[in-house]
């Protein structure tokens, strides 16, 4: 008798499993690195919206006159106009505004707005009575509105109620409507 041998190498499953696991694990791991790399780039571009809306809203409320009281007034800026004087200041954060950078709207009615552009000579500092050509953050001041340009008269003595808009360059926008029950000089109109 004859023993027949054969020599065949046995074959490894073990090995081939292994190396199909070790590609399976690879590949997760990349998976998981691009999941990674998008979770992270939202993130970041999340963080860069918020942080650009809150520097926006700061400098809009930053650079913004805030009004106190306003008044009727009359004829101080030039003659026969008639007047609105606004005790008012900076809003907090604010850096200090020249009076040349500041424009204001009066609408009334149905005419055309009157629109201007402060003078340092209608913007005087309460404490001091001087007109000024720079506001100062912490400083209270009367600004003088004149809301007769000749054509278009949104003054007290005109009009029962106007909205005035005051506009800081690089800045913010105050809104205000102006009640006057009385059109006598010093009657409160906000």
């Amino acid at each position: 008798m004859k023993n027949d041998r054969t020599n065949t190498p046995e074959q490894d499953n073990l090995a081939a499993i292994g190396i199909g696991a070790m590609i399976v694990f690879i590949a997760l791991i990349l998976v998981a690195a691009v999941a990674a790399a998008v979770i992270i780039q939202t993130a970041e571009k999340l963080q860069q919206n918020a942080q650009t809306a809150g520097d926006d809203t700061a400098d809009e409320m930053g650079g913004k006159i805030m009004i106190n009281a306003a008044y009727v007034g009359t004829g101080s800026a030039t003659a026969n106009a008639e007047e609105y004087h606004l005790v008012a200041r900076l809003a907090p954060g604010s850096e200090p505004t020249p009076a040349a950078d500041i424009d204001y709207q009066v609408f009334c009615s149905a005419t055309n707005p009157v629109e201007g552009t402060l003078a340092a000579a209608n913007v005087l500092n309460m404490e001091t009575e001087a007109a000024t050509t720079t506001l100062a953050v912490g400083v209270a001041y009367i600004i003088i509105i004149d809301a007769d340009d000749g054509t278009n008269d949104c003054g007290p003595a005109a009009v029962s109620t106007a909205q005035l808009y005051i506009h800081v360059a690089s800045g913010g926008t105050t809104y205000e409507t102006l009640t006057i029950d009385d059109t006598s000089a010093g009657a409160l109109v906000v």
